[in-house]
């Protein structure tokens, strides 16, 4: 793979990794909000919270693809 492939791979992947982070701060705060009315349906709330920990997973993924472990 060239230098400018690999650059365009990382653009993506940086622009990927800010919309998922995005994402994981919409679902904070959309849990706040559910859980300050004091009406909050548990089962949703517990769905947008396993919705929030898969996204903290592909932001971690993405997070590693950009700036590999070098300590080998």
């Amino acid at each position: 793979m060239n230098s400018s492939a690999r650059m365009e791979q990382l653009d993506v992947l940086r622009i990927q990794l800010g919309v998922f982070r995005q994402e994981h701060r919409d679902l904070d705060d959309a849990i706040h909000a559910l859980q300050d009315t004091g009406k909050a349906d548990m089962l949703t709330i517990k769905r947008l919270k396993k919705q929030k920990l898969s996204l903290k997973d592909r932001i971690a993924v993405l997070e590693d693809r950009i700036v590999p472990d070098i300590t080998a």
